[in-house]
């Protein structure tokens, strides 16, 4: 093995493996809220645009809403809110999903973009 064959690109995903795995970092995200776009985005950013603004928007979403928990851990008033972020989070990611599998390039209302496209 030549030290070439470490930085050779991966090549890039067909159409319909681009939107099955947009899809299945949004769905996956569900439950595992930060770990799986945080896969997507380590694995699956390089192989086409489209899995690359999904796997961004996704990681994007997940920080935000660890900094949601964060945020409501430190305020007193905040424990009273933290059955909210699941929902947020289950509802925007189906929609996610959603639009991955119809081929749209989504974006999560109201998020802080971490990481930029």
């Amino acid at each position: 093995m030549s030290d070439n064959d470490y930085t050779t690109p991966a090549e890039p995903l067909s159409k319909e493996g681009e939107r099955f795995w947009a899809i299945a970092v949004h769905a996956l995200g569900i439950v595992l809220e930060f770990f799986a776009p945080l896969l997507g985005y380590l694995l699956l950013k390089d192989r086409g645009p489209f899995i690359r603004h999904h796997v961004i928007e996704s990681l994007n979403f997940g920080l935000n809403m660890l900094l949601l928990y964060v945020v409501l851990a430190i305020s007193v008033v905040g424990w009273l809110f933290f059955w909210v972020p699941p929902i947020i989070w289950v509802i925007f990611r189906i929609i996610a999903a959603y639009k991955a599998s119809l081929g749209e390039f989504y974006r999560y209302p109201w998020t802080i973009k971490f990481i930029k496209h």
